[in-house]
């Protein structure tokens, strides 16, 4: 049997030890990493039998069987070793044998690698969900109002379906809710939930947010290119904010996306496959775009499968009274206080038209917070926009001086007649008084 210098150097260059041994057990060749995994020498053993040198070696009878053996555990001196062997077999004659060894310490080291690389990938896996999760549901969105049930029950019953949503509304009115909520409520919610408002993003680093790009695509282009949001929400929801801020160039190209299923990376060829549903929003008509040729009505009618409006806060004034608690407890606990608000300002609050919406509202229970520093939220507590059109409105329903002069003057005259008596000595009496003649006290007593 021999072994010639191509084998020998191959042999030479592994870690694992190597061991070949003749059909009769003779040892032929060992290569370094077997004298350092068994503290063997060459010339203990090689061109001697392993009968003689190695008594309890197995390989002989794979020889003789013509049957591998493997992860044999072998033990010398300290070191643990892992042992393969197989005969080896030219035409239909077995002329030798092979071992194979491995370190116990190496196998224990890499699987402890591996199991690290294991942590680290769940780990970014987490991240990486954790980063693309929709954080409300419906049980977040306040329905007290009819507008608002009605509203809400459309958007349930849309949750259920895939197709693309388009939801219309003024700012601040909830519109980011209601997606989020519908993409928890659909059988995505376990993927991605991508949200990119459209109005933050130059049209063209807009595209290359949405789409990607490889690597050259442009100057400053990152070396290897970059992942777009497409992909990232791949199986999951991606929720384009403010899309009516998109140029008619990008629209094209989100209605191929829309339409194929595919998207294309800046300066790529390669059609890559998503499955992504699109909830689109905007505070702005569509169709009036249409009108005048900036939004395309192709495009439209791909976004807006199912469309939802959802009613100002004026339009749905029963939810004003729970937003309000609901504001105010969450201001308490992030600021540890426990302020309460003055009764008639409910009024006021669920009668002001509220022009920025939910968002507004909130910012209001926030200013008060922070202008009072006891334990209730008074009229001079609140923005002067409101305390102004409050009053302009009579929303405080503020009385007149005349009115306010004629109740005082009522309980000083029934205290007066009560102290001295109501018979005509008696009025004659509480008139001095009040300082006032008997005549004017008749008069006013009438």
């Amino acid at each position: 049997m021999k072994i010639n210098n191509l084998d020998k150097k191959i042999f030479d260059a592994l870690y694992d030890g190597v061991l070949i041994a003749d059909h009769t057990g003779v040892v032929r060749y060992i290569n370094p990493s077997y004298t350092r995994i068994t503290k063997v020498e060459k010339e203990a053993i090689v061109g001697r039998s392993l009968y003689e040198v190695r008594p309890g070696a197995q390989l002989p009878s794979v020889i003789t069987s013509g049957k591998k053996l493997l992860r044999i555990q072998r033990k010398v001196g300290n070191v643990e070793y892992i042992v393969n062997m197989a005969p080896i077999i030219e035409g239909n004659e077995i002329i030798g044998g092979i071992s194979i060894l491995n370190e116990i310490n190496d196998i224990y080291k890499l699987t402890e690698e591996l199991n690290q690389s294991n942590l680290m990938i769940k780990r970014l896996e987490k991240a990486m969900k954790s980063m693309g999760k929709a954080k409300y549901t419906f049980e977040d969105i306040i329905s007290n109002d009819l507008n608002s049930l009605e509203t809400k029950n459309l958007a349930k019953r849309i949750a259920r379906k895939d197709s693309n949503v388009l939801i219309t509304g003024e700012s601040g009115t909830g519109k980011e809710l209601y997606a989020n909520a519908i993409h928890n409520a659909s059988d995505r919610q376990n993927n991605p939930f991508i949200p990119v408002n459209c109005a933050t993003f130059d049209n063209n680093l807009l595209e290359s947010e949405l789409f990607g790009y490889e690597e050259g695509a442009f100057t400053g282009a990152k070396k290897g290119g970059k992942i777009g949001l497409f992909e990232v929400a791949n199986g999951g929801t991606l929720f384009l904010d403010e899309v009516s801020e998109l140029n008619y160039g990008l629209q094209a190209k989100l209605l191929r996306t829309l339409q194929e299923g595919t998207i294309r990376r800046i300066g790529g060829v390669k059609e890559i496959p998503v499955d992504v549903r699109v909830i689109a929003a905007t505070n702005k008509s569509l169709e009036k775009m249409i009108e005048v040729n900036s939004f395309r009505i192709d495009l439209y009618y791909r976004i807006a499968v199912f469309p939802i409006n959802i009613y100002p806060l004026r339009e749905r004034r029963e939810d004003i009274r729970a937003l309000v608690e609901i504001f105010l407890d969450q201001m308490n606990k992030k600021m540890n206080r426990d302020l309460k608000i003055q009764g008639d300002l409910i009024n006021l609050l669920c009668n002001y038209n509220w022009p920025g919406n939910i968002r507004e509202l909130k910012n209001t229970i926030e200013f008060a917070i922070n202008m009072t520093d006891d334990d209730l939220i008074k009229l001079e507590h609140l923005p002067k926009i409101i305390q102004s059109e409050g009053i302009r409105t009579n929303l405080l329903k503020l009385k007149l001086l005349e009115e306010i002069i004629r109740e005082t003057e009522m309980v000083e005259i029934k205290k007066a007649i009560d102290i001295f008596g109501d018979t005509v000595e008696g009025k004659k009496r509480a008139a001095e008084a009040l300082g006032i003649s008997l005549a004017t006290l008749y008069n006013k007593l009438k």
